[in-house]
């Protein structure tokens, strides 16, 4: 249910229904205008788009979900999270929505869910954005590591009892004190990332999702890169620790007529690193005309 008026600069908060569960969404702009549907990563909420949605919305309906797990939405410990499952689950969220296609926007884990999305439904998606996502790849040795290990915790009855008392909440606190320090990201917004977290239900359903999480490389969404014939723009902070750039020139290469947008001084986090440089990025890609009826076949 809408809680404000459209026309409004406060975003229109309501919640749908997605394989039985609460979907906690925020919506802006005209109504019937363009949809953007804008996916946030790991672990953060909808919150991560705050600098870019009031320009996304002076011309388009702007959503800005929570994904099912993450910030207000449910967080039920009896659904699935694997990625075909999460995949498919975007469909239903649109269905939800009552939106047939969508301008496609994927931080992190969302942009990994939005390619992955666009190769399975093409023609739902009309133009699509990764940014410093693992997308068809994967992280950095380092963050392999520690990720597969949750994820194996998460999997193994023998080693979950320890995993649920470990302060994941302080553990991401620190991987976020650059951001805040510089004051990029407001302490407050980081509680609300986090703070879940500290309490039983949230450690539960962490392990939940790492359960079903996989690391290694997703050679089949390799595969299908030069399919993807919606306009896609790749914007990509350089010095990502999680994320190699290469996963971006890759995609740029092998996605036709994508755009890379390469920010040299930005993180992981570009979003909230270099606010104008994505929100000029995105609206440009907004511009492009989508792709004709029958588009060449590439490769």
């Amino acid at each position: 249910m809408n809680t404000q008026s459209p026309g409004t600069d406060r975003p229109r908060a309501r919640s749908v229904r997605v394989d039985g569960a609460r979907v906690a969404c925020w919506e802006s702009g005209p109504p019937d205008a363009e949809p953007v549907l804008l996916l946030h990563g790991y672990p953060a909420n909808h919150h991560c788009w705050r600098h870019q949605v009031p320009p996304l919305a002076a011309r388009h309906r702007v959503v800005a979900p929570d994904l099912l797990g993450w910030g207000e939405s449910d967080r039920p410990l009896h659904l699935p999270f694997d990625y075909d499952t999460e995949v498919a689950r975007i469909g239903r969220l649109l269905d939800a929505l009552e939106l047939d296609s969508v301008n496609l926007v994927g931080h992190d884990y969302g942009g990994f869910l939005a390619l992955g999305f666009t190769e399975a439904h093409p023609a739902r998606v009309r133009r699509l954005a990764v940014l410093n996502s693992r997308a068809h790849a994967t992280f950095t040795r380092r963050w392999y590591a520690v990720f597969s290990l949750i994820g194996l915790a998460g999997r193994t009855p023998a080693l979950r009892s320890a995993a649920l008392r470990l302060p994941y909440a302080a553990l991401h606190r620190r991987t976020f004190a650059p951001l805040v320090r510089a004051g990029r990201l407001d302490a407050r917004l980081l509680d609300g990332y986090v703070d879940w977290m500290d309490t039983p239900e949230g450690r539960r359903w962490l392990l939940h999702y790492f359960g079903d999480y996989r690391t290694p490389p997703r050679p089949e969404l390799r595969r299908r890169l030069g399919a993807v014939t919606c306009p896609t723009a790749v914007v990509w902070g350089r010095r990502d620790p999680y994320l190699s750039p290469d996963i971006a020139t890759g995609l740029a290469a092998a996605v036709p007529g994508a755009e890379l947008t390469m920010l040299d001084d930005a993180g992981h986090w570009v979003m909230d690193e270099r606010p104008a440089d994505v929100t000029a990025a995105l609206l440009g890609l907004l511009d492009r005309p989508e792709r004709p009826e029958e588009p060449a076949t590439h490769g």
